[in-house]
């Protein structure tokens, strides 16, 4: 009697056809397991390590929450967001390489049915008309993230915007006024080629530096500085530099 083991059959194309369509299933299910569950997923990104663990800490007690990736810029939660399945992000405004707001245009592109929501601790007007504009549901303060976020996070998914409570009146108020004074409304905006050129500006690249960053003329960047001067109704530079650091494009 031969020891030798008894050779596997080789499969029909039939059957390696069935093999494979019962692993893409199996994949599938695996992948929307978390939502199945009932549990968000959430896509978690900033520059700063602390500022993450503690945000992760809030989400990550909640029963129907779950960080499933991390991001140090606005660059890398896009790779993260092509590699993970998510459900929800939340990104800081000023990160290094992508800030959130690019970042949060080029995700509502990518994954349209994503909910986004800016984590910062700047209380700026304008980038939360901008945040919006750019395809966020809300914008939150670092500063009562542990009272609004995971309210926010909830509101996200219900397809809501969140506004922190103790901004409605003060941003109603600023609309109102300017109304009532013929100045332009909160969602005249800048371009985002403009916010590109005003955060490297405020960082205290030449023109002819910036240029070459967004392989550009040197005529195009005076041209955007000229409008952002414009625009945001400033003198010079320096101005230029205090308002970026306002708005949380750059760190001060």
């Amino acid at each position: 009697m031969s020891d030798d083991p008894t050779p596997t059959p080789t499969p029909t194309p039939a059957q390696a056809q069935a093999q494979a369509q019962a692993q893409a299933q199996a994949q599938a299910q695996t992948q929307v397991t978390g939502a199945a569950s009932g549990r968000i997923r959430i896509l978690l990104a900033d520059d700063h390590a602390l500022v993450r663990r503690g945000v992760r800490l809030i989400l990550d007690q909640e029963h129907d929450l779950e960080v499933v990736a991390e991001a140090g810029d606005g660059a890398e939660a896009i790779e993260m967001a092509r590699t993970h399945d998510i459900d929800l992000a939340v990104l800081d405004i000023a990160m290094p390489r992508m800030t959130g707001l690019q970042a949060t245009r080029e995700l509502a592109a990518l994954k349209p049915q994503l909910r986004i929501l800016m984590l910062t601790m700047h209380d700026n007007e304008q980038y939360f008309f901008q945040a919006l504009k750019a395809g966020a549901s809300g914008y939150v303060l670092k500063s009562v993230a542990d009272r609004d976020l995971v309210a926010a996070c909830r509101a996200a998914m219900r397809d809501e915007p969140f506004l922190y409570p103790g901004a409605v009146t003060a941003l109603i108020r600023n609309y109102l006024d300017r109304v009532r004074h013929g100045e332009e409304t909160p969602d005249q905006v800048l371009t985002p080629r403009e916010e590109e050129v005003l955060k490297l500006v405020a960082e205290g690249h030449s023109s002819k530096e910036i240029a070459e960053i967004l392989f550009i003329s040197v005529k195009t960047v005076q041209r955007h500085r000229a409008n952002l001067l414009q625009k945001l109704g400033l003198r010079d530079r320096l101005e230029l530099t205090r308002y970026a650091i306002r708005a949380g494009l750059v760190e001060p």
